[in-house]
């Protein structure tokens, strides 16, 4: 009898336990979603908790959401809208794509190339911790759904590519998404890569299902990349080819734009087998 008072305790225990962790995993699942931070219609306010340098005109901005467990609520391949002052005291509105995603819960970071004439650039090299960003969105015509693929060819050139890396990202931290990716990163010179310590691990930890291909058009004397510019042969070598169930991305500068969709309609790329970010 007493064997089955303390089974019958311990049966009961474990059905009170399962139940609170399922209360707390609804009330955490509950909370994050109530959290989302964006608002099309509305600028948000966001406070710069970190800046790290990681160039001469490279830094990585980290903001602060207003809890710990709140999300930006950017869908994947989308961007948001910043609003700043350029030198003369105007305001400059211009998109950027967060290198994080909503799996990074209570932050969100941008990695930013400030141009010397760039009118939003200056509002970030003035920007210090503890500043407010204006933040509006989220905003952009891609649209995602795990596994909708085979495989994405990218193309990406300078600062294009931050929505590719937050797609790759986004596509090889899914368990449940195979989708391969096949990134073509073009840039003037070595200092010049964004996110290459992030883009390496992603090579590393996702071996035959993430791979990149640098194009340098001031290449170091040692470089086994490419030289130049990006060219059909380069996509042909180290992009899917063209099929059904493929897409390829392209997010650069507009020559740069312009030349990739050439060489893809050259190659057999149909317009439903490309996006321009």
């Amino acid at each position: 009898m007493v064997f089955l008072e303390s089974t019958e305790a311990q049966i009961l225990g474990v059905a009170i336990a399962a139940v609170a962790v399922g209360a707390a995993a609804f009330y955490l699942y509950s909370s994050k979603k109530a959290k989302v931070c964006l608002d099309p219609e509305k600028w948000k306010e966001f406070k710069l908790v970190k800046r790290t340098q990681l160039s001469h005109n490279v830094a990585k901005f980290r903001f602060a959401l207003p809890t710990p467990t709140s999300v930006l609520g950017l869908p994947i391949g989308q961007h948001i809208s910043c609003r700043g002052k350029d030198g003369q005291g105007e305001e400059v509105i211009k998109p950027y794509t967060p290198t994080t995603l909503d799996s990074d819960v209570g932050y969100f970071e941008l990695v930013i190339k400030m141009y010397p004439q760039g009118r939003m650039s200056h509002h970030f090299r003035e920007l210090r911790v503890g500043d407010y960003l204006a933040v509006k969105g989220p905003k952009g015509r891609f649209r995602y759904q795990p596994g909708q693929v085979r495989a994405f060819g990218m193309l990406a050139g300078g600062s294009g590519i931050t929505p590719m890396f937050q797609v790759a990202r986004a596509i090889l931290e899914n368990p449940n998404d195979k989708t391969n990716v096949h990134l073509i990163y073009a840039n003037v010179a070595y200092e010049d890569i964004l996110l290459k310590e992030e883009l390496e691990s992603l090579t590393a930890n996702y071996a035959g299902r993430f791979k990149v291909y640098y194009v340098l058009n001031q290449p170091p004397e040692v470089w086994n990349g490419g030289v130049g510019f990006v060219s059909k042969e380069m996509i042909q070598e180290h992009c899917p080819a063209p099929a059904s169930d493929i897409k390829v991305l392209r997010c650069g500068p507009p020559p740069m734009n312009k030349a990739m969709a050439a060489h893809l309609e050259a190659l057999g790329y149909t317009p439903e087998m490309q996006f321009q970010f």
